[in-house]
């Protein structure tokens, strides 16, 4: 039986939804203080901490911090894992996406619960998983030295961690926007003739590039901050497999207190890099979606 929708429109005009803005002032204003303070106090202060201890002692020591050759090896060996964990996500996110979202297949569950590891399992345990399998005691450790091939406590072993921690960035930015946006104007352009390269580059690639610049700029500043895995995989060793965060803790650890805000102060301002751009893309993909 069809129930009229004139009731409930009656209902609807007698019991209006509550706007946020009819709270008393109070409320309103106690709310907006605390969440500043709570940003001020969580965020902003230390920021600015970093940037205040790092030049502590004068722009003269801060320079010598950041142009010191063990610094320069970090930045170097920090941009060299990103340069290559950062493309292969995001070849391996845009095939994860278009897999997930475009077809139905077996395993497609776990191909989703497989993307989502990453951010389930501690960076430590990745590192300590990859020492298991390719140490000198681990799995493939002997075929490894029979090769000459080191893994552990080198630069390979740097890459690989970075690639598990920044696995998801990309796939998980793409797969909601690609869901949202449905199958029809691919469905439509092979109609027309295209083949399944022109209906990526023509339709599909066109439609996500701004959430799949939003999360190779998340993948990008991920990989430059990891800690964790990479400092269970690198050896510290310096001016060799030390990035720019665990250069970071080794001057620390020395009580070369404005050297280390130093090297600090330049993951500082990549993150403040980071949140202008995740901000504007953000902007854009809303945008998009209009």
């Amino acid at each position: 039986m069809a129930i009229s929708s004139a009731p409930l429109a009656q209902i609807a005009k007698a019991h209006p939804r509550p706007d946020a803005a009819q709270d008393p002032a109070v409320v309103r204003w106690g709310l907006t203080a605390l969440a500043l303070g709570s940003l001020g106090l969580f965020i902003v202060l230390p920021l600015v901490a970093v940037f205040v201890q790092a030049l502590s002692k004068g722009l003269a020591v801060y320079l010598s911090a950041v142009r010191e050759p063990d610094t320069i090896s970090a930045i170097k060996l920090s941009l060299f894992a990103a340069s290559i964990a950062v493309p292969l996500n995001l070849v391996f996110g845009v095939a994860a996406a278009w897999a997930v979202t475009k077809f139905q297949f077996k395993g497609k569950n776990f191909l989703t619960s497989l993307i989502d590891i990453p951010f389930a399992v501690s960076p430590v345990v990745a590192g300590l998983i990859y020492v298991l399998v390719f140490g000198a005691q681990g799995w493939l450790g002997d075929w490894l030295s029979a090769h000459d091939i080191r893994i552990i406590f080198a630069v390979p072993g740097i890459v690989l961690a970075t690639i598990f921690v920044t696995f998801p960035f990309v796939a998980r930015e793409l797969i909601p926007l690609m869901e949202s946006q449905g199958t029809e104007e691919e469905e439509a352009a092979l109609v027309l003739g295209a083949t399944g390269w022109q209906m990526f580059y023509k339709v599909t690639l066109p439609n996500i590039r701004w959430g799949l610049l939003y999360g190779v700029v998340l993948c990008t500043a991920r990989a430059l901050g990891e800690f964790g895995a990479v400092s269970v995989v690198s050896g510290h060793i310096r001016g060799e497999t030390n990035t720019l965060p665990l250069h970071v803790e080794i001057l620390y650890n020395d009580y070369n207190y404005a050297g280390a805000f130093a090297v600090a102060s330049l993951l500082s301002m990549v993150a403040v890099i980071t949140l202008a751009l995740k901000k504007f893309l953000e902007w854009k993909t809303g945008q998009e979606s209009k």
